[in-house]
């Protein structure tokens, strides 16, 4: 079985790798792409196949796509030009008769009003009108998403509330797609994949508690949250989204019920005491 993982370049494409070889795929039957594929030449030399795979390149993207029995569909991270690309890559992947396409949504997309959730929506239906065999990783947050060492030394800032956002570190969802990569039965099937619930102001707590510093959770609105964030060196597109996102999880738009992420690894989500620990070494 060949299994093609999209964004091999990126930190989460990396980690499906890693995990693909774990589980004992062989090498060659994996192949790895991205934009540069030079980055990804220590994979080649463990003998991974490498291609490169532009989503704004759709014939680097149906040669990436040959002979793929399993796709892993990573979610561009260009917002305002993902639809475009994501329609090329569903129509690559549709011309080079791919078996199952694993894409990485986010949490609730089919009814979030988050901006985020727009562009993935859109892609859902793409894959649903496109015909192919098809599972949706609706990702929640990572907890990497927040820096720990920088709230040990200014706070952790925000506009959530008291909103919970159920968020794992990468790894275990790079983990659950590898189980859906290797695994059989589940072609159409929905993943709402969230972690441990917490709120920010409890991650404060837990970064202070293990820094023995007192961090604290300061909730902003969402237009100051927005500019702190430009301040802080963000483009201000990026700065809008995240911001947006943090109002959307003030209503419990980042926050999930299922034990869907846990059934995939087949063991607990890792802690968010473990996550911080692990930051603050």
């Amino acid at each position: 079985m060949t299994v093609v993982v999209t964004g091999a370049t990126g930190r989460f494409g990396r980690l499906v790798v890693e995990e693909l070889l774990r589980r004992g795929v062989p090498a060659g039957n994996v192949v790895a792409t991205g934009r540069a594929v030079e980055r990804l030449s220590d994979l080649a030399e463990r003998g991974v196949v490498v291609r490169r795979a532009d989503y704004g390149d759709p014939e680097s993207l149906l040669a990436a796509f040959a002979g793929a029995e399993r796709l892993l569909f990573v979610s561009g991270n260009e917002t305002g030009k993902r639809i475009e690309q994501h329609r090329a890559v569903v129509a690559a992947a549709a011309r080079a008769g791919v078996g199952l396409v694993a894409y990485t949504s986010i949490v609730h997309a089919d009814t979030s009003d988050l901006v985020l959730a727009a562009e993935h929506a859109r892609t859902e239906r793409m894959l649903a009108e496109s015909g192919l065999a098809h599972v949706l990783l609706r990702n929640g947050w990572y907890v990497e998403n927040y820096d720990i060492p920088a709230a040990v030394a200014h706070g952790l800032f925000g506009a959530a509330g008291e909103g919970r956002i159920s968020a794992a570190p990468r790894a275990d969802y790079a983990v659950a797609a590898a189980a859906v990569l290797v695994g059989d039965g589940h072609a159409g099937r929905v993943y709402e994949l969230g972690g441990e619930s917490f709120t920010l102001a409890e991650l404060a707590a837990e970064v202070s508690r293990q820094s023995g510093r007192d961090v604290t959770y300061t909730d902003l609105p969402e237009h100051e949250y927005a500019a702190s964030l430009v301040g802080a060196g963000l483009p201000e597109a990026l700065a809008a989204v995240l911001a947006d996102a943090d109002r959307g999880a003030a209503k419990g738009g980042l926050h999930v019920e299922t034990d869907d992420l846990v059934r995939l690894l087949g063991r607990p989500v890792t802690p968010l005491a473990d996550v911080v620990r692990a930051a603050l070494s």
